[in-house]
């Protein structure tokens, strides 16, 4: 087992990964649902710059959690099973970018949306919903297909994870099991969303284990091409 900077840099970004991700959105004093609607933005308002900056942690513990699952690809690469690992990384790493990307849209407007709509009438409000209806409807696809194109790269990763026994096996059929309850949920769900709430604080759980069994045990990492 491989247990040196590599392995602890490794473990110690998914872990960070998952505080950003987890404690940004509990700590929010406001949690804006699958569309932006005209209610969200009195809420927002009344705490708009501790929502700001809270929300700004959950976007990067996205972006540390692209970071983490190539560090992780990167100790793969050398081994056969990398054949799996590191399309399912590919694949984590462009459904997370669209989710942070996603997540930018509900930052920028929600808080622009706070401005625009303050001490307007309801019919002046409902014309600034109406201006960003498409975008909006938009972004909601641009959410679903992330966590679609996730739970792909983490079905790959954990088949991979399992192959090359490169951490314990529970960690491999959790991966694996993360990405096919994922992708269940979104293509057969029709009302999709609400179902789908646990498995974002099963994913940063699921980051946080990863990183504690990283530094804890290490990467299997012995074997030839």
């Amino acid at each position: 087992m491989k247990k040196d900077f590599e392995t602890k840099f490794t473990g110690w970004v998914f872990i960070l990964a998952a505080l950003m991700l987890w404690g940004g959105y509990m700590l929010s004093p406001h949690n804006v649902g699958e569309y932006l609607v005209a209610t969200d933005f009195p809420a927002i308002g009344e705490s708009l710059w501790t929502w700001i900056w809270v929300f700004r942690v959950h976007i990067f513990g996205w972006v540390m959690m692209i970071i983490a699952v190539i560090a992780l690809a990167m100790i793969a690469n050398k081994m056969p099973y990398r054949i799996l690992i590191t399309p399912g990384v590919g694949m984590v790493v462009v459904g997370t970018f669209t989710l942070a990307l996603g997540s930018a849209f509900y930052y920028n407007y929600g808080a622009w949306g706070v401005g625009m709509t303050q001490g307007k009438s309801p019919e002046e409000v409902q014309a600034f919903m109406d201006s960003i209806l498409n975008i909006n409807q938009y972004v909601t696809c641009f959410m679903r297909f992330g966590r679609i194109f996730s739970g792909v790269g983490l079905v790959l990763l954990g088949a991979g994870m399992l192959k090359g026994r490169i951490m314990h096996s529970g960690m491999g059929w959790l991966t694996l099991l993360l990405g096919v309850v994922a992708m269940g949920i979104i293509l057969f769900i029709p009302e999709y969303f609400e179902y789908y709430k646990p498995m974002f604080h099963v994913k940063a759980l699921w980051l946080a284990l990863m990183g504690v069994m990283i530094l804890k045990n290490g990467l299997k990492v012995s074997g030839g091409e």
